[in-house]
């Protein structure tokens, strides 16, 4: 569809994703290495699942918590990436409004809730160290269910809005959107309506789901690394620490690069625009490949089922040769 008249309102049919503006002559170089993250994020993530939902020693909350965590990821980067790429390499930015909708619906349901994933571990670090005794009996099966289940519901209440809220802007002008995604902010800010309440509604969103979500995550920290320095032994705080070392990895690797494409977006270009969405291709790159590397590593239950995958495929496949 070709931008219309400034003075004419339109229903988009589509939109085209322009990739990063300022950098169209490095496309296809970017596309390199975010291809190869993609593949170890697909791999990764599958790998966890497979292993945590098949081995019935790991059906306990914390590796559920990380499956949630892995399946939210491979959601992320299926929606998101392969249009990335798609547009890096053969410059194929056209997307329908309803495809638009779509993906941007998906990655923002994704970031909600991975925030609201990482809240419920840091729950469950919380209850595992400073209230060990009672820990099978406040996290059972049927509980950690349950909040898997409100981490969804409460995903899909706060971003269904935003469909509606996109549906009833007019547009006029240009069909172009400066990203290599479908981004509430951005398809937004091409209506000629007032976008004063979807500016608003943004901004609530990021500050008491994504926000509050961080606070909390702090607050369960703080109570945690209290409890920590509390026990008498060495070698229990320092078992307590490293239990709780990789998901503090993944949050940071969540929460710090957060905030700054959020108020950007919404309290004027503190950066430039390209620097803007460079970070958000790497946002929904970055976390979901390190996330299972992580916990991979860093849990030995976790590493001890990897490695044997691995050798059984060896084994399969040399007997096969």
């Amino acid at each position: 569809m070709m931008p219309a008249d400034n003075h004419t309102f339109f229903a988009p049919v589509t939109y085209i994703l322009a990739g990063i503006p300022g950098m169209e002559e490095s496309h296809v170089w970017i596309s390199i290495p975010f291809c190869l993250m993609y593949i170890v994020t697909l791999f990764g993530n599958s790998l966890l699942l497979f292993i945590i939902l098949t081995e019935q020693s790991l059906h306990q909350p914390m590796y559920l918590f990380v499956s949630m965590l892995a399946a939210v990821d491979l959601l992320l980067s299926i929606t998101a990436v392969p249009k990335m790429l798609a547009v890096f390499w053969f410059g194929a930015g056209e997307i329908s409004f309803a495809a638009c909708l779509t993906q941007m619906f998906f990655i923002h349901v994704s970031f909600i809730a991975e925030s609201a994933i990482l809240l419920a571990m840091a729950f469950d670090r919380y209850v595992a160290i400073c209230d060990p005794l009672r820990y099978t009996i406040i996290l059972t099966k049927s509980v950690t269910g349950k909040m898997g289940l409100a981490v969804v519901t409460r995903s899909f209440c706060f971003i269904f809005p935003v469909i509606f809220l996109v549906k009833q802007l007019k547009f006029c002008g240009t069909n172009l959107l400066p990203h290599t995604y479908c981004e509430y902010d951005d398809i937004a800010r091409l209506a000629c309506d007032d976008i004063t309440v979807n500016f608003w509604y943004g901004t609530v969103v990021a500050t008491l789901v994504i926000g509050l979500d961080a606070v909390l995550i702090a607050v369960s920290y703080g109570l945690i690394l209290r409890a920590v320095f509390q026990l008498p032994s060495k070698d229990a705080r320092l078992k307590a620490l490293r239990t709780c070392g990789s998901h503090l990895c993944v949050i940071l690797m969540f929460y710090t690069p957060v905030f700054l494409p959020i108020f950007a977006h919404r309290f004027g270009q503190i950066v430039p625009g390209y620097i803007l969405i460079l970070l958000a291709n790497l946002y929904v790159l970055i976390p979901p490949m390190l996330n299972p590397i992580i916990y991979g590593v860093t849990r030995k239950e976790i590493l001890k089922w990897v490695i044997y995958v691995f050798h059984r495929w060896c084994r399969r496949s040399s007997l096969l040769s």
